[in-house]
């Protein structure tokens, strides 16, 4: 905690080695942090210097493990998929549940549309009858006027698909937002839409002008203009069917009718019960993210994207359905996600281009399919686990590495750990003390 009473300025424009020597002296150990961080520093300094543009103020990269997980097989193609997440369990459990299905299909996944909304909000205290009478009319200036920006999208098949007012009113007094729908083809488009708002915001009051129509200088005030993370417009599918049979053998002490009905059961429980959707929800994003994460592109706006989409109902519910009509299984993820090929960090970080070149260099569609699958692999892997052994033996056998690792256990600890605890529970205590009788006896 920092005691001086002053900010800190020009802190961005001090080098690597004098920005961690400040930060440093509020660490315990100075020596300590300026060592470790830069001892996570990359080799090659060509590269280091890349990963030092991607934010600001860099002072050293923060490893995060990137697995594969393979035997996804998506609309008959097969996949080995990248997943960058620090979490033990995801990449086996996802590996657990495409193996299982890859010999019933795989997933079936579809894209019905890909379209993504941005706004410019403003006050109009005019007659609310003149802005909605030249509603088309705006649309068209602001087009017509915003062709340097929009061409190359075009070109390459995206573009403004619609401008609609939209009134506010009944929530906030004189508020309307201008709604864009944009079509960004393989790339996120998050620059591209959010240069088009501030277009629109400064063609807004042109328009009024050219247009000769008279508004007091006060009766339109532009707040701000910016996309939105909320894409319903841009939404996957990604489903998996097998007739209920194939769940025999899926759990001790369970046939497979049973394993049907409470995976069922599971799932409706996440639909009327928030507390559970949003642990639900977590599982699936455990694999979304991860493979988001492996490709450069934004995690966080699919998360706030997603989560919104599973509350648009007023009451926050699963991202997923179940049938099991006609001795069918039938599991379905629906949610949005905008993500892109091209630009950003997927063509500029050097694994994320090799995670685009392990899956192929596939097109938007293609990789909101291949994270949706991910997402639908880790959800049904943890269901599974839940109506059967329980999730937690499972999570603290992938998790016993990092307790040996925290308890600083050698090599020779670890493989006698290991095979400890094949066939008991995991806990960080039942390690601590396995390893202090160890110890104690060596």
């Amino acid at each position: 905690m920092m005691k001086e009473r002053e900010p800190v300025s020009g802190f961005s424009g001090l080098s690597k080695e004098e920005k961690i020597a400040l930060a440093g002296k509020l660490s315990s150990n100075p020596e300590h942090f300026a060592r470790e961080l830069t001892r996570y520093w990359h080799q090659d300094p060509e590269v280091q210097a890349l990963l030092d543009e991607f934010s600001e103020n860099t002072v050293s990269n923060f490893i995060l493990p990137f697995g594969l997980a393979p035997n996804f097989l998506i609309n008959g193609n097969s996949y080995i998929i990248p997943m960058v997440i620090e979490e033990s369990s995801v990449v086996a459990a996802a590996s657990r549940a495409a193996k299982f299905w890859f010999s019933r299909g795989g997933f079936r996944t579809t894209v019905p549309s890909v379209l993504k909304p941005g706004h410019v909000y403003f006050k109009w205290k005019a007659s609310p009858k003149l802005l909605i009478e030249h509603e088309r009319e705006i649309g068209n200036y602001l087009l017509e006027n915003s062709r340097h920006l929009t061409e190359n999208m075009e070109n390459r098949g995206g573009g403004i698909r619609s401008i609609n007012i939209r009134d506010m009113r009944p929530e906030m007094p004189d508020h309307y937002k201008l709604e864009a729908v944009f079509d960004t083809a393989d790339s996120m488009g998050a620059n591209f839409i959010n240069a088009c708002l501030e277009n629109f915001a400064a063609l807004l009051p042109e328009f009024f002008r050219v247009k000769g129509i008279l508004i007091d200088e006060h009766d339109l005030e532009i707040t701000m203009s910016i996309l939105s993370n909320y894409t319903p417009g841009c939404l996957v599918t990604c489903r998996v069917e097998c007739p209920v049979q194939d769940f025999a053998g899926m759990g001790s002490g369970i046939d497979a009718l049973s394993f049907a009905e409470k995976f069922r059961e599971a799932v409706e429980i996440a639909t009327h019960d928030a507390s559970r959707a949003v642990t639900h929800n977590k599982g699936i994003f455990n694999g979304v993210d991860a493979v988001v994460m492996a490709t450069g592109n934004d995690y966080r706006a699919v998360e706030a994207g997603g989560h919104a989409f599973a509350a648009a109902g007023g009451r926050y519910s699963a991202l997923t359905n179940i049938d099991l009509s006609g001795g069918m299984f039938n599991y379905e993820l629906r949610m949005p996600m905008a993500i892109g090929t091209v630009g950003g960090l997927t063509g500029s970080h050097p694994l994320a281009r090799l995670s685009m070149d392990l899956l192929g260099f596939p097109d938007a569609k293609q990789l909101m399919q291949i994270a949706a699958s991910a997402g639908l692999a880790n959800n049904f892997a943890a269901i599974w686990s839940l109506i059967t052994s329980g999730i937690q033996r499972g999570h603290m056998k992938m998790h016993l590495a990092n307790i040996l690792g925290a308890l600083g256990a050698s090599q020779e600890e670890k493989d006698a750990a290991t095979d400890h605890f094949r066939d008991k529970t995991v806990s960080y205590r039942a390690v601590q003390g396995f390893l202090e009788d160890l110890r104690r006896k060596v």
